[in-house]
């Protein structure tokens, strides 16, 4: 792009990292608020709410409209706000049965994918070990960890999503910025509402509810996305899933302090493992790939 002058590999990776670390900071806290609201209207309910209220915010706030959206990237956006709305409605069917920084700790495993399938290193297959004994050590197979095989599996399918998500985001981001994001949380809302409405009914309406979703909604959704979308603006795809191996760790985090979770040993462990190897990959990976998408 234009702004991104002789300067723009150092401040713009920067701005890029700070943008998605105070994404994963907020969404995690949204996330650990809205888990709160799981006995009232469910994990469906409170996913559509929170997907519907952002759409909202985010219409009023972006104003989308204002442009029209290019016709090559009509089938990315759409793609993309089906996979923001299954992304959404999955983690949150995880974080009903299994902790915060589990179910995240699965779920970055869809970026860190993103990163190792895209290098062609052979010391990549360390991260990938560490990464897969992470989910071994995770998987309910150990009386230890107890974990729900339905909300690992919840977890997996929002791994699934999220590389999706960032594939398609990194398609549409440049053209759109962060009117990407109101679109496809209008797409996922449209998508996802009569799910809530079926689960959940009238208790979606209650002023309480509404007015902790609307909370949860600017926590976990228009502001974490909207920061991502311009992230993906400076940071190649690769070096944004880096980025986001602290989430299993700020979620673990958020769990403990608003919800009271706590991991065992082994459960840390496997987190750890997680986390060790996107930042390895970060140290392998993405320094060549934010080589290979600089300006020429």
């Amino acid at each position: 792009m234009a702004r991104d002058g002789h300067h723009g590999g150092r401040g713009a990776a920067l701005a890029g990292a700070g943008a998605v670390l105070l994404s994963l900071s907020s969404m995690n806290l949204g996330a650990a608020f809205a888990k709160t609201l799981f006995p009232l209207v469910g994990a469906y309910g409170i996913a559509a709410l929170r997907i519907d209220l952002a759409a909202i915010l985010l219409l009023l706030f972006r104003r989308p409209w204002r442009r029209p959206i290019p016709r090559d990237i009509r089938w990315p956006l759409l793609a993309y706000g089906v996979t923001l709305g299954f992304m959404n409605l999955f983690i949150y069917q995880a974080f009903a049965r299994i902790p915060l920084g589990i179910a995240m700790a699965i779920e970055v495993t869809g970026p860190l994918a993103i990163v190792l399938f895209g290098s062609r290193r052979p010391r990549d297959f360390l991260w990938l070990g560490a990464a897969v004994a992470g989910l071994l050590l995770l998987l309910p197979l150990k009386s230890d960890a107890a974990l729900d095989p339905l909300g690992v599996a919840f977890a997996v399918g929002a791994a699934a999503c999220w590389a999706l998500y960032i594939l398609t985001g990194k398609r549409i981001s440049g053209a759109l910025g962060g009117d990407a994001a109101a679109w496809g949380m209008l797409v996922a809302a449209i998508l996802m509402m009569p799910v809530g409405l079926a689960h959940a009914g009238a208790a979606l309406f209650s002023p309480w509810v509404l007015m902790v979703g609307l909370a949860i909604a600017l926590l976990s959704s228009a502001f974490p996305y909207s920061l991502e979308m311009e992230a993906m603006r400076w940071l190649p795809a690769p070096v944004f899933g880096l980025m986001l191996s602290s989430a299993p760790a700020v979620g673990a985090l958020a769990g403990f302090i608003v919800l009271g979770e706590r991991l065992t040993p082994l459960q840390w462990f496997a987190i750890l493992c997680i986390m060790a190897a996107s930042g390895g990959s970060a140290l392998t990976t993405g320094r060549n790939a934010a080589i290979e998408d600089a300006p020429q």
